[in-house]
């Protein structure tokens, strides 16, 4: 192991293995890591006659599903000695991603520098400011403009010493973190009974580390895309051109503009588009029916995952994750007056307003 590695570091590996492992005991918010709980969505599945499942991503440590890529991001940063312990990891998110780094800094021992586009909610702001990251909010711009809020973590990273720009969307440790812990764990907890697994997707990595895994274990194994409103993604696997679907989704962290490195070769045999209002009332129907109090990604995902088990009809096994918990989320998705805003509240099911505020 290279000099640069501290005892810390190499306890960081150790951590890493553990992952896999069936001990009782973590060890500290990195040993927090992945090994969520499989969860049976219990109405979806008895109306489908399918098992739908679902992994509780808000069980890691930072409480969402980018925990694991945000370790694997570091760690890769680590063993190819672009960073020391004590460094600085810099990265470009609105979201998860930035959160799950900034956890992972406190626990590792590096500073965080966040950039973001300076329209997100105070509340991601405040959040991440607490959890320590410098948060730097500039101007939104698109990817190609030199000052996207990516662009700029990268110049900061490279003009500092012992600095990382992570690269969430382009650096495939990220994809690397479902090969190597999602992926297993799906298939082991189902003991290879897996028909289908479903996700959205926003920077790739969590579709094609999973997809990559499974059809190595079985090609069968059908990965279906669901993508938002206004993404790209559903028109290039179907139809093989980048142009956005109609309207602006209210899901955050999902649905892409482009083409990201960790979703180039991800085995995709189906995408189909999910509206909104089908996303919204599944988000409102897994808090009435089954308590879960979730995001609209998650609304995305499971929806999704019964339209798969619809289709398949019964007997079959379709797994997709709960991503995060709707705490996050409350000021927006869970507002009356946001979704009258955006012309939603009308098409969401009246027996479940009374979970409006």
């Amino acid at each position: 192991m290279s000099a640069i590695f501290s005892h810390r570091a190499i306890s960081y590996s150790s951590n890493l293995r553990r992952l896999s492992s069936n001990d009782a005991i973590r060890n500290g918010l990195v040993g927090m890591v992945g090994r969520t709980p499989l969860v049976r969505l219990n109405k979806i599945s008895d109306e489908t006659g399918c098992e739908i499942l679902a992994k509780a991503e808000m069980c890691n440590g930072g409480g969402s599903v980018k925990d694991r890529a945000a370790y694997f991001l570091i760690k890769d940063a680590l063993s190819q000695g672009k960073i020391k312990p004590g460094g600085t990891i810099v990265e470009g998110t609105a979201g998860n991603t930035g959160i799950g780094l900034a956890h992972m800094c406190l626990a590792m021992g590096f500073k965080c520098v966040i950039y973001m586009p300076n329209n997100q909610s105070q509340e991601k702001i405040d959040l991440l400011k607490t959890l320590g990251a410098d948060v730097r909010p500039v101007p939104p711009k698109p990817w190609d403009d030199p000052d996207n809020y990516n662009h700029q973590a990268k110049r900061f990273a490279d003009s500092i010493d012992n600095a990382v720009w992570t690269n969430q969307f382009d650096n495939r440790a990220n994809r690397l973190a479902h090969i190597e812990t999602t992926g297993p764990e799906i298939w082991n907890e189902t003991n290879g009974k897996v028909n289908a697994v479903t996700f959205g997707t926003g920077t790739g990595g969590t579709f094609a580390g999973v997809g990559l895994y499974m059809k190595e274990k079985n090609p069968d194994v059908q990965m279906i895309l669901a993508d938002p409103q206004g993404s790209v993604l559903y028109n290039y696997f179907k139809n093989g051109k980048l142009e956005r679907t109609p309207g602006d989704s209210i899901t955050e962290g999902i649905g892409q503009g482009r083409l990201t490195e960790n979703m180039k070769g991800a085995p995709v045999d189906d995408a189909w588009p999910v509206m909104d209002v089908d996303l919204l009332n599944m988000t409102f129907r897994l808090l009435d029916e089954e308590g879960l109090f979730v995001g609209a990604s998650t609304g995305l995902n499971v929806f999704s995952a019964y339209q798969a088990a619809k289709q398949m009809g019964p007997g079959h096994t379709v797994v997709t994750c709960l991503c995060d918990t709707g705490q996050r989320y409350y000021a927006k998705l869970f507002s009356r007056d946001v979704l009258q805003s955006r012309g939603l509240l009308d098409s969401l099911s009246e027996k479940y307003h009374k979970y409006l505020h």
